[in-house]
């Protein structure tokens, strides 16, 4: 652990400061998006639009490799599918007769399988691994610029309609008797969280996102009294997790995602035993 510390002064080693950066950074929008995904119980949709991420890299790839669009980023087919995704399965549970669970199963699968097919036919790309579990060493100044900039967003649109959003996370009936407009805004949450998901899968990748979007703020929900606590804790939770994670990693030489995730697991399920102990004891 102390080798961690002491690399992050060296000089020749900026890709790990910009890796502590982007944990910072990252620690807000799990936080925060992580509160509200857990509070509203869509943690599903939120995984089914993180693996439906896939097929808009694979297709910006081929895109590009083939010169059918010449130098589109993977970055913008990823965010036109979460978004496109997002909106399908939104309108699907707040429209149509036919089940939400088969929407989202549906975009999940095809998702996957179509970013499974471009990248077969995208020469030089056949290893999804870097896509599906991330690495936080490698990410850009570009990736730490985009994820302030969505902070920024998220941290002032939920100051902005804190209470509506309260209202319709823990009373979505009461709310619409309020006037909220609790279709517009739960898909404005699904479309940031669609968002929110495509730049953090570069931290811990498409398979393991969803992982820290509902841990964080499961460990905190022992904590928290309301959902602005729970956001807070959230936070702090997401940040001591990914701090722990790069340190651990740097140290043992271990895939940082996954140490990330396992961290927040141990600590999720310890804390969960400590609270289900406390109950028999009282």
């Amino acid at each position: 652990m102390k080798d961690f510390f002491l690399a992050l002064g060296n000089p020749s080693l900026p890709f790990l400061r910009n890796a502590l950066y982007a944990g910072i950074l990252s620690s807000i929008l799990f936080g925060v998006v992580g509160a509200v995904v857990t509070v509203k119980r869509i943690a599903g949709l939120a995984g089914s639009i993180s693996h439906a991420v896939l097929g808009g890299i694979g297709l910006a790839l081929f895109l590009s490799v083939h010169n059918i669009v010449a130098g589109i980023q993977p970055l913008t087919g990823a965010l036109v599918f979460a978004i496109v995704s997002a909106l399908i399965i939104g309108f699907v549970s707040l429209k149509a007769q036919q089940r939400v669970d088969t929407a989202i199963n549906a975009i999940w699968a095809i998702g996957m399988s179509l970013g499974v097919l471009f990248l077969a036919k995208t020469p030089g790309y056949t290893d999804l691994m870097s896509y599906l579990f991330g690495n936080i060493l490698f990410i850009s100044t570009e990736n730490l610029i985009l994820l302030a900039i969505l902070d920024a967003v998220i941290l002032l649109l939920a100051y902005r309609f804190y209470p509506q959003l309260e209202a319709s996370a823990f009373d979505e009936e009461f709310a619409k008797v309020r006037g909220v407009p609790t279709e517009g805004l739960f898909l404005a949450i699904l479309t940031l969280t669609a968002v929110a998901v495509v730049l953090l899968q570069t931290f811990v990748g498409l398979v393991m996102v969803i992982a820290m979007l509902t841990l964080p703020a499961g460990t905190a929900s022992y904590l928290a009294r309301n959902l602005a606590s729970l956001m807070g804790w959230g936070v702090v939770f997401s940040f001591l997790f990914s701090l722990g994670g790069l340190a651990l990693s740097w140290s043992y030489d271990l895939p940082t995602g996954a140490v990330v995730v396992v961290l927040a697991g141990t600590v999720y399920v310890g804390a969960a035993a400590i609270k289900l102990g406390m109950k028999h004891v009282a």
